[in-house]
């Protein structure tokens, strides 16, 4: 088992800038594949980015490509989500996921996740 924990959340004008964060602890970090999800008011669970187990490749949904920046340290057991050109369309709880020696991260969703965050709230103003 692993637990996540998710932090850097927070309240941000459009065109800033959020940088989240994913602990991980428990099995070998690096067995996971790591994905980061959202949640706005109302809409159901949509992927954002997914990430491979090694951080050499990644995948981003369309509405965030050039924007979101994914990354991984396993020295760290750590999942960044890097977030730039916030738009308040991006306002969401985010959360942090994994599953075990997952494949694909393109078809990543969160029916296919193991385990989750409690995940963090980030607010775009406008």
């Amino acid at each position: 088992q692993v637990q996540l924990v998710e932090s850097g959340g927070g309240l941000v004008q459009a065109g800033g800038s959020l940088r989240l964060s994913c602990s991980a602890s428990g099995r070998t970090f690096s067995n996971y594949v790591m994905g980061w999800f959202r949640q706005a008011p109302g809409k159901e669970r949509e992927f954002v980015a997914g990430i491979n187990w090694s951080g050499g490749v990644t995948y981003y949904t369309q509405s965030v490509a050039g924007r979101f920046n994914i990354s991984r340290d396993n020295a760290k057991n750590t999942v960044d989500l890097q977030m730039n050109s916030l738009k308040p369309e991006d306002t969401a709880v985010y959360y942090c996921a994994a599953d075990y020696l997952g494949l694909n991260i393109a078809t990543m969703s969160p029916n296919g996740m193991d385990y989750w965050g409690k995940g963090t709230l980030v607010t775009v103003s406008s």
